[in-house]
């Protein structure tokens, strides 16, 4: 599996050595190639970390009746962690990571979510960690992929 993983994570990483964007944007367009471009960022992230041995059992859970989302959710050894993904494109007139995005408010409502995932699948007894992939574009070269393993912890 490790060998699949690699391929196809190489496969995704040369499809993205030119950047994630999908192409220049008109004015009603942002948002529809704001969200291209989030979906491409996850997708790499996926492929980075099964790449690094993450077994994945969820992708964009959303619990029923309840506000949140989770980007993926997987096995790292024996720990669960809940992956948030955060892509930024670098430009100059911006200075601030992308992981730095993870607010206090988004810490809460994927503590929250995760939650409610361990409850609906009935997870008992179980290390959990929240991580943040940080995937800052460089417009014309491949992304630069920052893990951060236990990032932040809510309260659980």
């Amino acid at each position: 599996m490790a060998i699949f993983s690699r391929l196809i994570f190489e496969t995704v990483k040369w499809r993205a050595r030119r950047g994630l964007s999908v192409g220049e944007a008109s004015v009603g367009d942002e948002k529809e190639i704001a969200r291209q471009r989030g979906v491409r960022g996850e997708t790499f992230a996926y492929w980075y970390l099964r790449r690094h041995g993450y077994v994945f059992v969820a992708r964009n859970y959303v619990p029923r009746g309840a506000k949140g989302e989770i980007d993926l959710v997987g096995y790292d050894g024996e720990t669960l962690a809940f992956v948030e993904v955060r892509a930024r494109t670098a430009r100059e007139d911006q200075a601030a990571l992308p992981e730095l995005s993870v607010t206090a408010e988004k810490q809460n409502v994927v503590g929250r979510t995760a939650r409610r995932f361990l409850s609906e699948r009935h997870v008992k007894e179980c290390p959990v960690r929240f991580d943040v992939v940080a995937i800052e574009e460089v417009p014309g070269s491949a992304p630069v992929v920052r893990l951060h393993k236990n990032a932040f912890s809510p309260q659980m």
